[in-house]
């Protein structure tokens, strides 16, 4: 891993998970204060070294990108051997134990919930108006097979990811390539529509990328990629999805993320929010495109 310094953070409120612990039987979480980390630290770590992704990818598969790594972070920290992840409940489902004085590890749980707020109407009037929001929630409540024994266990398969079947479930489509530009790799259009150059050097990651764009930028404009698109944060989100999911399905074109990431941050770093997105439509990506459905916990 990376310095702690880079990885630890103080408790606040912008801050990625608690680092609270349970015994074997679930325990009660601790109060006090706990070290943090912090999604951008976690996607700083995925870049900055080649295979963290796939590693981690290989072993949870079945969980959000952000808990993956969230995962491989408390395993390295604690020298615990990576394999299968469960809750306490799902392993004695699968007929085994956790093992007693085994501590958790935690992941993230996102929760939609729902508010209202004053609006003001055109007549001056205000009227409540509900909105939902998400909120996240730290608990640890899960432990790899080596914290458990019992009943022998057979680790699932990885699922096939397969292109047509994503580009369906995320209802984009992709068009013919008509752009005369031999710089151009591809672009994305309002309207959920890609299209990528059939001479592109890298098509997953250039198909990837523009799939970030669909979700994250083409609200209110088209986005056209060539070499000389400019270094901004719009790029740089793209370029961290497809660093995720190529690295998470072992395809070529993660290096070249990694490198143009490395060389944008100089000087400059992702944001908390921006890493939140980015691990959001990766996950969206990756799971859209799965031949079958993972067949355990995906928080």
């Amino acid at each position: 891993m990376t310095e702690q310094t880079k990885i630890r953070q103080t408790e606040n409120k912008s801050a990625g998970p608690q680092g609270h612990t349970v015994s074997a039987r679930g325990g009660a979480e601790r109060n006090a204060r706990k070290p943090m980390v912090s999604w951008a630290a976690l996607l700083e770590e995925a870049v900055s070294k080649p295979g963290f992704i796939l590693q981690a990818y290989s072993r949870f598969h079945n969980y959000s990108l952000g808990n993956q790594l969230l995962a491989m972070y408390q395993c390295a920290e604690r020298a615990l051997p990576l394999g299968p992840l469960a809750s306490f409940r799902k392993w004695k489902e699968l007929g085994r134990h956790v093992k007693k004085g085994e501590k958790a590890l935690v992941l993230c749980l996102p929760v939609n919930c729902k508010r209202t707020k004053a609006v003001k109407k055109e007549d001056g009037s205000e009227e409540e108006e509900e909105f939902v929001y998400t909120h996240f929630l730290w608990k640890p409540h899960w432990f790899v097979l080596s914290q458990t024994e019992g009943a022998d266990f057979q680790a699932p398969p990885i699922p096939e990811w397969d292109e047509q079947k994503a580009l369906h479930t995320l209802n984009v489509e992709r068009i013919p390539f008509e752009d005369l530009d031999g710089n151009t790799q591809g672009y994305a259009r309002r309207g959920g529509k890609i299209a990528i150059n059939p001479l592109a050097a890298l098509p997953h990651k250039t198909l990837f990328h523009e799939l970030a764009h669909c979700f994250l930028h083409c609200q209110e404009t088209d986005m056209t990629d060539t070499s000389q698109t400019p270094r901004d944060m719009a790029e740089v989100e793209a370029e961290a999805v497809a660093l995720l999911c190529c690295e998470s399905l072992s395809l070529p074109g993660a290096e070249f993320s990694r490198g143009y990431i490395q060389s944008w941050g100089n000087g400059h770093a992702i944001s908390e929010r921006s890493a939140q997105r980015i691990f959001h439509a990766a996950d969206r990506i990756l799971k859209a495109g799965y031949a079958e459905k993972p067949t355990t916990e995906t928080p």
